[in-house]
């Protein structure tokens, strides 16, 4: 592994297990591109590293692996796996169905609660973007959406989601900080909350749609500028 700068897990919660630490810190550097596609990941050297025993290692691959995020091999060992464009397109046709059922239940049935919480989200956007802080903007991206879903009440729609943003958030971390890619995130997420405030469920699905769909404008210049991690 060429990951040099990897850091051990930061402080160790002994109340959540291990596995879930050591998976949540290695889907980060994978999907922020840290450790990039086609990188070979030792078991030994991330424990070392890490500063655990292998066994979390070991089943944080297995996790990583079921999320397409890392592949498994017998005899080469395992690699962070490329971006797959076919895996992109189904994880948004996916994303797209249930997003869409949450956005328009949201627009019937949202409580004053959770408009509070998508508002105040949404002022920490435009303060992030301002800053162009776009680590920080993805993480608020995916609260947001997060909220959409507990508004709702539909959890295990989330962690659906959260897996299939995994797929998606490589590309999106590559795009965000071209000229006018932040401000038109904000502005979507703007629009999407205008209609689940307005009690707009066709508005509302129709504003996810165009949001979950934009980014495939600039993936077949990312894919020429960036053909080495991307696979068809």
């Amino acid at each position: 592994m060429t990951s040099k700068t990897m850091q051990p897990v930061a402080k160790i919660d002994h109340q959540t297990p291990i596995t879930v630490q050591v998976h949540a810190h290695l889907r980060r550097l994978i999907l922020t591109l840290q450790i990039k596609p086609g990188e070979a990941l030792s078991e030994k050297e991330l424990s070392l590293k890490l500063g655990v025993s292998r066994t979390p290692v070991r089943e944080a691959f297995i996790r990583l692996s079921e999320e397409r995020l890392v592949d498994i091999f017998p005899q080469r060992g395992t690699l962070v796996a490329p971006i797959r464009l076919a895996e992109i397109e189904e994880a948004q046709f996916l994303r797209g169905v249930l997003e869409a059922a949450i956005v328009r239940r949201a627009a019937r049935s949202i409580d004053r609660t959770h408009l509070k919480l998508l508002e105040d989200n949404l002022r920490l956007q435009q303060r992030t973007l301002l800053r162009k802080d776009y680590d920080a903007l993805l993480e608020i991206d995916e609260r947001f959406h997060n909220l959409l879903c507990d508004s709702v009440s539909l959890p295990r729609a989330w962690r659906m989601i959260h897996v299939l943003k995994g797929q998606i958030y490589r590309v999106s971390y590559l795009t965000l900080p071209e000229p006018g890619h932040g401000e038109q995130m904000v502005q979507q997420h703007t629009n999407i909350l205008e209609a689940v405030r307005d009690g707009d469920e066709d508005r509302a699905e129709q504003e996810m749609h165009k949001h979950l769909q934009e980014i495939w404008g600039p993936i077949e210049r990312m894919v020429q500028d960036n053909n080495e991690i991307f696979q068809s």
